[in-house]
């Protein structure tokens, strides 16, 4: 089970997605130069959406391990490569960590110091132990990735059954530590822009559209790759029907999650969390958060509770593009209002470097993703379930 077969693809998409980053990061840079307050905040969020990728297949990587099933199976190497990208996320972080300044209001300490509000919070919210803790998560994610995809290497070069054992020791413990940091991070980067606010559900909304991306970006790829060998000979209906499955039940966590932080907040109308949600229902953020009700929530489920969609591959790759472009949407909603110091400043107004900085940040991560992704096969051979599943698959 050679990944050759696979290779040519990936190797095209990777050749353009370099050329795409370099071109995106360049006129990003330039960008800088004209208004570098917006370039971080388009860079911030950039980097969120794709580090979401990154964070998530790791995550589903570890569930997988611990609760088996084909579904994990199909795209198991997808994850680990998504894994992988993590060490140049580190790379790509140093822009936000440059901009600290610029995006985060607590870092100023004229402010600080006539707002009783962030005194309170300096202790956490300083800039030693942002970067110290930003580290921090990094090493986290960086050892179980590698731990992961190392372990997996190993039990493709020698079948040793023993390492299945190994993945779920450290995947137990691991995912108990992802919901810490992917928790804690969000709290940092994107809840901390507006320190003033604050909600309990913050970081399991984030966990819960981690997933939800990976999931949907996770069936694109299978669905591109369907055709190549190994996966021409093993993907069956049902493996789509599963992952449609995990799709829907991830829109309706994130719209549960979405939904009970709205009402909590709404129920309890407190000057501390109700103008959170008030300035998105201003000039502008009030379409967007419709539109992200209907395409985010609505239109997928009731497109993913038919078996027909989730069955067929071209409707599920369609819903699953949806869902990961409204993630993006779901991010700019949830960052960009919070950078608002009122008047026109609160008001709906995209900006070029949006696009700019997604595909930039985005085109470096995908030539990652692509070469570790061809640099395995595209099955785990030494799988100790895979002859039982390429049985049920038909004995190709």
């Amino acid at each position: 089970m050679s990944a050759a077969a696979a290779s040519a693809p990936l190797e095209r998409l990777r050749s353009k997605a370099l050329i795409a980053g370099v071109a995106g990061l360049a006129c990003s840079g330039l960008g800088y130069a004209f208004d570098p307050e917006r370039f971080f905040q388009s860079y911030l969020l950039a980097f969120l959406f794709w580090i979401s990728l990154s964070l998530g297949s790791l995550s589903l990587l570890m569930l997988h391990h611990l609760g088996g099933g084909d579904w994990g199976l199909v795209i198991r190497r997808p994850l680990e490569a998504g894994a992988k990208t993590i060490p140049a996320m580190l790379v790509l972080a140093v822009p936000v960590m440059l901009g600290l300044h610029e995006l985060y209001v607590w870092t100023h300490a004229e402010v600080v110091a006539h707002d009783e509000i962030l005194q309170g919070k300096a202790v956490y919210l300083n800039v030693g132990f942002f970067l110290a803790r930003a580290a921090f998560y990094f090493v986290v994610w960086g050892v179980l990735g590698t731990l992961l995809v190392k372990f997996s290497a190993y039990q493709d070069s020698s079948a040793d059954q023993a390492v299945e054992s190994k993945l779920q020791f450290v995947s137990g413990p691991g995912v108990a530590l992802m919901a810490l940091t992917i928790t804690f991070s969000a709290v940092d980067w994107a809840m901390s822009i507006d320190p003033h606010w604050f909600s309990s559900l913050f970081g399991f909304w984030f966990i819960a559209s981690d997933l939800l991306a990976t999931m949907a970006f996770s069936i694109l790829v299978l669905a591109a790759l369907r055709k190549r060998e190994p996966l021409a000979g093993f993907l069956q209906t049902s493996h789509f029907h599963d992952l449609g499955n995990l799709l829907m039940a991830f829109v309706m966590i994130w719209g549960y999650l979405s939904f009970s932080q709205y009402l909590i907040i709404w129920s309890a109308n407190t000057q501390e969390e109700a103008p959170w949600y008030a300035l998105r229902s201003g000039e502008g953020w009030i379409s967007v958060t419709v539109f992200l009700w209907l395409f985010h929530f609505f239109i997928p489920f009731l497109i993913l509770l038919t078996r027909k969609t989730k069955r067929n591959v071209q409707r599920l790759s369609i819903v699953a593009a949806g869902v990961l472009v409204m993630r993006f949407v779901d991010l700019y909603w949830i960052v960009m209002p919070s950078f608002a110091h009122g008047g026109e400043a609160s008001a709906f107004h995209p900006h070029w470097l949006d696009l700019t900085t997604l595909v930039g940040v985005g085109g470096i991560w995908l030539w990652i993703f692509c070469t570790g992704l061809a640099a395995s096969p595209l099955l785990p051979a030494k799988h100790p379930r895979l002859e039982e599943a390429l049985e049920g698959a038909g004995g190709h």
